[in-house]
């Protein structure tokens, strides 16, 4: 079987690493580890396809240490403390020749995988690399997360991808040896979703067996149309079904999205990343429409954490079902982006006299905290004072969305302050 033109011009040396300068250029931090010879665990985090594997792999070559590798899509605990084992057999403690561990997937670990890591970690057995699509925060364990450095890879951008097509050309030995045009790229670009193995396959794809051939958008969209599934790796349509299951909830379609449930559970997908962003939803498109949807959301994330596979398909399917036939509103997601934006514009505006702590005597000399009202000492709990700072008074941010709870919410405002927030 051919090798696929990825694996073909995987970069094994920093110089031929694309994109990252912030880690692998001259002065990034990377670098400056190699360099010194000390290289730290590490979590490496970033969407798919932007060298995660290879720059692990990088690491081991250029410090010449013992590399070993799991998947934790298939590795068990029992995996690792093989490779622990292997790796105490052939690297000293605390050396700068530990032996790495390179995990790809990690978010996919559970808490007895991600522990049975932590000895090796802390003795000095191993130095781990962890490579997450999803923030560690949420799916590493806090005392395996204090052991690591957490590194952010950013999205190839269109520069860094064109690059990559133009090294494809210059170093394959297969490829040199075609007549092949580079006369538009913005349909491989585009179809790549910043994802570089997936840009490599479309491309590799769409030169097929020709030895001369003109790269087009047209040729390009052709052959993918033509071709749906010879490109379609596992994994990497992740992002496309999510976002179909996303905007058939937002859309208040519960046949779609839960169709879109199922093509990502019969798929492997984690779980807990559908529920995280069932969570996120519920509040960016939901909202104050429905405040128990996010309670909803939240307590389906705690408990497919809990429950785990086959029966979080269930837990997972009501909620889904449930946010798509509530009503929607994104009045709090926009009343925040025009918040921040407001904030991007203004500045940093005093905070009024009036609202200020005066947790000493000289504050309170300075009039901290003088005039404010406490607004439970006035009937219904209420009392008109300013509250925002003096140069954007009566600015408008929140305006509740057209939908039951938020007309109520509109009418008790506009009882409230009158004109202020007369809608």
């Amino acid at each position: 079987m051919n090798t696929p033109l990825a694996e073909r011009i995987r970069p094994l040396v920093l110089e031929d690493f694309i994109s990252q300068q912030h880690l692998v250029g001259k002065t990034g931090v990377l670098t400056q580890s190699i360099a010194h010879g000390v290289i730290p665990s590490l979590i490496f985090w970033g969407p798919p396809g932007i060298g995660k594997t290879t720059l692990a792999a990088i690491i081991a070559n250029t410090s010449k240490r013992p590399f070993y590798s799991l998947s934790a899509i298939n590795s068990g605990v029992k995996d690792v403390r093989d490779v622990i084992d292997k790796a105490k057999q052939s690297g000293g403690l605390f050396t700068t020749k530990n032996p790495i561990l390179f995990i790809d997937e990690i978010h996919r670990f559970s808490k007895s995988q991600q522990d049975s890591l932590l000895g090796a970690v802390e003795k000095g057995w191993i130095t781990l690399i962890g490579a997450t699509t999803e923030n560690p925060s949420f799916e590493v364990i806090p005392a395996l997360l204090s052991r690591c450095q957490v590194y952010i890879l950013n999205a190839f951008d269109k520069a860094d991808l064109k690059a990559l097509l133009n090294r494809a050309l210059k170093v394959d030995v297969e490829l040199k040896q075609k007549q092949i045009n580079l006369k538009e790229t913005e349909a491989l670009i585009h179809l790549s979703g910043g994802d570089a193995r997936k840009l490599l396959n479309i491309f590799e794809l769409v030169i097929g067996q020709n030895t001369k051939i003109d790269i087009t958008n047209e040729l390009v969209l052709k052959a993918i149309q033509q071709n749906p599934a010879r490109y379609d790796k596992t994994g990497e349509q992740h992002y496309d079904i999510i976002s179909a299951f996303i905007k058939s909830i937002r859309g208040s379609d519960p046949n779609a999205a839960v169709y879109w449930l199922a093509r990502m559970i019969e798929g492997g997908e984690d779980v807990k990343f559908i529920a995280r962003r069932m969570l996120i939803l519920a509040s960016e498109d939901i909202g104050n429409a429905n405040p128990t949807a996010l309670i909803i959301a939240n307590n389906t994330f705690q408990a497919v954490s809990i429950i785990g596979n086959p029966e979080s398909r269930i837990i997972l399917s009501q909620c889904a079902t449930y946010l798509a036939s509530s009503p929607k509103s994104n009045a709090s997601y926009t009343a925040i982006s025009k918040a921040q934006e407001l904030v991007q514009k203004t500045g940093d505006l005093s905070v009024p006299l009036h609202l200020r702590n005066a947790p000493t005597k000289l504050m309170k000399d300075l009039n901290y905290g003088k005039d404010y009202q406490y607004a439970h000492n006035f009937e219904s709990n209420f009392v008109n004072q300013e509250f925002l700072p003096d140069q954007i008074t009566n600015t408008q941010l929140y305006e509740p969305g057209n939908n039951a709870r938020e007309n109520q919410l509109r009418l008790y405002l506009k009882t409230l302050w009158k004109d202020k927030y007369g809608y």
